[in-house]
């Protein structure tokens, strides 16, 4: 954990991986996010090799269209930079990063973003999601495809459309400007927050905890309760009367924090130019998360992927379904038809009866029936045999039952 004046940074590698492939800085004026990707070899390095150049922008603008200006050219002045990295580093080929960023300037807040981190605004205790995720599945729900609750669980969430990296020269960086007053919370976070902890949670985490420190630990470790699988990085502003948000030195956390290594944890084989320019993403393998450009011919095909994958689902169910629906339907026959197998001695009316079936109910259904009715009355037996025709008498099978029948027949009362 690491704070600077009125904001707090903090970035923790998680539950499950082994190295942290966030990085963060929270500065005088300048407050960014960044989840690298593209296996251990790269992700870290990504992530890193971005803050390390947006930090330029960490100054003071003459407005906030100035700034959002810069904030946006020095991020693709930063996919530059990756580029050609890889190009000296081919075990990084397939890295990138998602950003998340903003530049307080006075009273207003200039924002670039990419990807599928994000910047949140708490105002008067109702907190609002500023950027949009560059995500394929929230171009499904935008498009009326699925809802919200649907791109929670599916298949496909951590496919990314937009990030820096070596994939796209000049990726599409959204920036916008947004006006700011006192008591404003402005938080940044990678998706190792925003997709195990919901945003009630975190809401009711920043209106109840004040110091900007506690807050950020607070959400951390809230990831890290619900078993935090990714990294989780936090950057939180709050806005007070002054016109700046931090104080000097800046901070960095996550990967940026520590010198940059390019050194491959496994030996790769050099990749060719022309597999490179065919399949830049596949000479490393991603971890939870990977990216796919954003065209419309991938696009397309994912949905006719997705509808093919909804139509099996539904036939899976359905002959699930009907599979387990003839299953009860037969062992529901199957045990009427041994019931009706039994037999036993009772009284009907008075008379003494054979019954076909079993002295059991099923809710309104009966088991049994009336087979035949006997010329025997049940008054004409002994009180002990009354007391037995009373509570039933089973019977092996119908030969069995009609020797019970005469059994008692002879032992009437003359």
């Amino acid at each position: 954990m690491a704070t600077s004046g009125n904001s707090a940074a903090a970035s923790h590698v998680g539950r499950v991986r082994a190295n942290n492939q966030d990085s963060a800085y929270a500065g005088t004026h300048l407050f960014i996010v960044a989840d690298g990707m593209g296996g251990h070899a790269g992700g870290d390095v990504a992530s890193a090799i971005t803050i390390k150049h947006v930090v330029e922008a960490d100054r003071v603008f003459a407005s906030a269209e100035e700034a959002a200006e810069i904030l946006h050219d020095t991020l693709l002045a930063a996919n530059n930079i990756l580029s050609d990295t890889v190009i000296e580093h081919n075990e990084l080929t397939g890295m990138g990063t998602t950003v998340s960023g903003m530049v307080r300037v006075g009273n207003r807040m200039a924002m670039a973003h990419i990807g599928d981190s994000r910047i949140y605004l708490l105002r008067e205790g109702t907190m609002t999601q500023i950027t949009h995720d560059h995500t394929f599945v929230q171009r499904l729900v935008e498009s009326g495809r699925i809802t919200q609750e649907e791109a929670a669980v599916h298949p496909r969430r951590s496919v990314l459309m937009r990030v820096l990296g070596d994939v796209d020269a000049s990726p599409e960086i959204d920036t916008d400007v947004f006006d700011t007053k006192p008591g404003d919370r402005w938080l940044l976070c990678s998706d190792g927050l925003s997709s195990f902890v919901t945003e009630d949670k975190i809401a009711a985490t920043l209106r109840r905890v004040t110091d900007a420190d506690a807050a950020t630990e607070r959400l951390v470790q809230a990831s890290l309760d619900q078993g935090a699988p990714d990294n989780v990085t936090v950057v939180l502003v709050d806005i007070g009367e002054d016109e700046t948000s931090a104080r000097t030195p800046p901070i960095m956390v996550g990967s940026a924090a520590s010198p940059l290594s390019f050194e491959p944890s496994i030996p790769k084989k050099p990749v060719r130019l022309p597999n490179l320019l065919l399949h830049p993403l596949k000479a490393t393998q991603p971890d939870d998360s990977h990216f796919e450009p954003e065209s419309d011919e991938y696009y397309q095909a994912i949905i006719r992927e997705d509808r093919r994958r909804v139509r099996r689902r539904r036939i899976s169910w359905i002959a699930f379904i009907t599979i387990t629906v003839a299953a009860i339907t037969g062992g529901l026959i199957g045990g009427y038809q041994y019931t009706q197998l039994q037999y036993y001695v009772g009284a009907d009316d008075g008379q003494i009866a054979i019954y076909q079936g079993v002295q059991q109910d099923i809710g309104p259904i009966s088991m049994s029936h009336v087979y035949q009715i006997t010329d025997i009355r049940v008054v004409d037996l002994p009180l002990y045999r009354q007391a037995s025709v009373e509570n039933t008498i089973n019977a092996r099978d119908l030969d069995d039952a009609r020797r019970i029948v005469k059994l008692l027949s002879d032992a009437r009362v003359p």
